[in-house]
């Protein structure tokens, strides 16, 4: 088993790590929409946050030695149902024609008071 803990300036900052590797396959924890450049929270509508976290979560599964199309199930956390068809459309846009397993949690506030918080499985060939 194999822990990565910083992907250029993403960072885990708790008692957990980025992702962790295991017999070929890449657990990705919970991204939100920070800047990997700078490690700032990067606030916005529901579509930059949602396109800033998914692309957290393909680099990270890249350093991970994984990619996009290998990502095999997501989780995304929203705190209102309501804007479940503009992070659907974000995602489809994302994602193309790769259609990862995928299940949309309603929740409360989501930490920092983010709109959106992702993970994923991916496998790695």
């Amino acid at each position: 088993m194999k822990s990565l803990f910083e992907v250029g300036n993403l960072k885990s900052n708790g008692h957990y790590a980025l992702a962790t590797i295991h017999q070929g396959t890449v657990y990705v924890s919970g991204q939100f929409a920070i800047d990997p450049e700078t490690g700032e929270k990067k606030f916005g509508t529901i579509e930059e946050e949602t396109l800033q976290a998914l692309k957290n979560v393909e680099a990270i599964i890249a350093a991970a030695g994984s990619k996009k199309d290998q990502i095999l199930r997501m989780t995304l956390y929203i705190p209102d149902v309501a804007l479940w068809d503009r992070v659907n459309e974000v995602y489809e846009q994302f994602f193309g024609a790769h259609k990862p397993a995928r299940t949309v949690v309603p929740t409360n506030e989501l930490h920092f008071g983010f709109q959106i918080e992702i993970e994923a499985i991916a496998y790695i060939e």
